[in-house]
């Protein structure tokens, strides 16, 4: 398939520069995969399409103030950092800004009340132009980065926000992420405490979101293009929650492209889970067939993005393409802090 297959047409002021006063209550468009219908709702109507039969997979990912702000040591210029890969023994992937001005033993001192708090050193430059840099510092990193870090908003995201939390799902627990995975943003504590007193059964999982997922595709054959790796964990309470929910005729609902990369890389052929880690690179686009996923919630993507394409997967190239062209009508926000879809099909 042609990269060009998956562009839409998207006026600048539909994207979301700040989230909505309450989560729950943003827009929800909801497709059915099947018929291509169309319907709208609000975020919180998600309890009256998720019955006591089935499972929802939540990604327990968060966030880390990942954006540092730095000099060399003469001060002459900033260097900002993003951390997005933790390789351990305190070496990282990071982006650089300005790269060219970070060789390979460059050096970056990060300050915190005017003094230093952390340096990094260049150890290796990576094809795509990315730093892995080893970090030293004295206490604990998370700790030093609550001081001097920011949220890393994608680039498209220019208002400043206020409250570091709203670009952290409630749920999040595991640190470690470049990214949210945003359609989690919509959910509240009471909303989750709702669906699991009907009976919903909750699976907690975790895909360290980095920015590969977000990246551009390059390639006009999209086959051709390259995913990077994320880490991800499913643990044995998960893998039972799902397996169960499959083996009584139940239907899985992963909220974000993430928990579904998560339990689609990791199931077997036949769809069975077994508590696994590792790292995955799985590229989702037509022609994919699902093991695990049944439902997907999720936002509006990135045209030409790796997003849509699994989006496309799922519910066809042509229901998709409807859907956001409607969403467009409509005025829907989209991308990170915008509303949601629900792509479903009842059984």
């Amino acid at each position: 398939m042609k990269l060009s297959d998956f562009y839409y047409d998207l006026p600048e002021e539909l994207i979301a520069q700040l989230p909505i006063e309450k989560r729950d209550e943003s827009r929800l468009l909801v497709l059915d995969k099947d018929s291509g219908e169309i319907s709208h709702r609000v975020f919180k109507n998600i309890t009256e399409y998720i019955t006591p039969n089935d499972c929802i997979v939540l990604n327990e990912t968060k966030v880390i103030p990942a954006r540092i702000y730095g000099h060399r040591q003469d001060k002459e210029e900033q260097i900002e950092l993003l951390l997005l890969k933790d390789f351990g023994n305190n070496e990282w992937e990071v982006l650089v800004k300005p790269g060219k001005k970070c060789k390979i033993g460059s050096e970056v001192y990060f300050e915190a009340d005017g003094k230093q708090v952390l340096k990094a050193t260049v150890i290796d430059i990576f094809e795509d132009g990315n730093r892995k840099v080893k970090l030293e510092y004295t206490g604990i990193l998370n700790e030093i980065l609550d001081q001097i870090g920011a949220m890393p908003l994608p680039p498209y995201i220019h208002e400043k926000l206020k409250d570091k939390d709203r670009y952290q799902t409630v749920y999040a627990k595991t640190e470690g992420s470049s990214a949210a995975p945003t359609a989690g943003l919509h959910f509240t504590n009471e909303l989750l405490e709702q669906l699991e007193k009907s009976g919903v059964k909750i699976a907690k999982v975790m895909l360290h979101v980095g920015l590969g997922t977000f990246r551009p595709v390059k390639e006009e054959i999209i086959e051709n293009h390259k995913m990077h790796s994320e880490y991800y964990e499913i643990n044995e309470e998960a893998c039972k929650i799902i397996n169960e929910t499959k083996a009584r005729g139940g239907r899985v609902f992963c909220v974000g492209t993430t928990s579904c990369r998560t339990v689609e890389s990791a199931a077997d052929e036949n769809g069975h889970l077994e508590p696994k880690k590792g790292n995955t690179e799985i590229f989702i686009y037509p022609g994919y067939k699902f093991k695990v996923l049944d439902c997907l919630i999720t936002n509006f993507h990135l045209p030409e993005s790796t997003l849509v394409m699994l989006v496309s997967a799922l519910a066809t190239r042509e229901h998709i393409m409807k859907a956001y062209e409607e969403a467009v009508r409509d005025r829907y926000r989209f991308f990170s802090f915008g509303d949601a879809m629900l792509i479903k099909y009842d059984k």
